[in-house]
């Protein structure tokens, strides 16, 4: 067994003319939390259903679990890995319990590692509810663990989750995120994609798509200092109608709720430029977020 769990070298996924995913390498260590990030349309789905085996690669190499794929051998992985899409892949009109029975009839799983794996798994989740109540009659954020449990009832080694908050409460993202923690703790490797900026601080590396193409990989705090070193600033205006910086100076300016985040271009003698606005503009220096990160890595993708 290999120390990665995935290794993809310049993987391309052509529909007709169309790139949905064009030229891109990564690998993701055993036990790690690895994001994938990036807008709607980007290219994360499309790449998660390649490493899953429900997608062909138009060219590149792909090796998952140690398996290489070509043709046929796809469905090995199938066997070896847990997916869970946006969707939560649960039937609503369904019980938990018909929800497990399906999933386990899918996986050829044994009566006994059905039943020992499904109780593991609702004691991890802490569900306390009838297994017969009808999956539509949950909340959405008990949905969202079930769905992780049928993902997981094979017990597989990696888990690929695409969008796996999308459209659950702040309060259910944050304890999904904890459950990803424990299973990475327990060592398992979790593929994730998202567009919550602020979920990607758990990944221990994150890569950043768009327009199918990686523009960047690294640990959330390594893009943070590589993108922005110790210069960005926050500007909140004073008064109505504040002296506005010089835009040629600037490499960033974005709105920020009610300020504003700055970044200056190389060579700009930044202490006295700034001492020229503090008549009209309270001014900080901050720490960046993943989204200030994305957001000046497009614009500089757009020059």
């Amino acid at each position: 067994m290999t120390k990665k769990a995935v290794v993809v070298k310049n993987m391309s996924v052509k529909f007709d003319d169309f790139y949905a995913v064009r030229d891109i390498s990564f690998d993701v260590s055993r036990g790690e939390i690895f994001g994938f990030l990036g807008a709607n349309g980007a290219g994360k789905t499309t790449t998660i259903r390649v490493l899953c085996g429900l997608l062909p690669a138009s060219s590149g190499v792909v090796i998952v679990d140690d398996v290489l794929f070509f043709q046929g051998r796809e469905n090995e992985v199938k066997k070896k890995v847990g997916y869970m899409s946006q969707r939560f892949t649960l039937y609503d009109d369904l019980s938990v319990k018909e929800n497990f029975d399906f999933a386990a009839a899918l996986r050829n799983l044994t009566k006994k590692q059905y039943l020992e794996q499904r109780k593991k798994l609702l004691e991890f989740i802490g569900f306390d509810r009838n297994l017969r109540v009808v999956v539509k009659n949950l909340p959405a954020g008990l949905k969202q663990q079930i769905a992780l449990c049928v993902a997981l009832l094979h017990n597989p080694k990696i888990i690929f989750l695409d969008e796996p908050t999308a459209g659950v409460a702040p309060r259910a993202r944050l304890n999904f995120w904890k459950l990803i923690k424990k299973l990475a703790k327990d060592g398992k490797t979790i593929f994730v994609t998202t567009h919550y900026m602020d979920e990607a601080e758990n990944c221990g590396r994150i890569a950043l798509m768009r327009d199918g193409r990686l523009i960047e990989i690294d640990s959330p705090e390594n893009l943070k200092q590589k993108v922005f070193g110790d210069s960005l600033y926050r500007l909140r205006p004073r008064k109505k109608n504040p002296k506005m910086p010089d835009l040629d100076l600037l490499d960033m300016w974005q709105p920020y709720g009610a300020s504003y985040h700055l970044h200056f271009k190389d060579g700009v003698r930044v202490a006295k430029y700034l001492s020229d606005l503090k008549s009209d503009w309270e001014i900080s220096q901050v720490s960046p977020s993943l989204e200030d990160v994305f957001i000046k890595l497009v614009e500089e993708q757009n020059k």
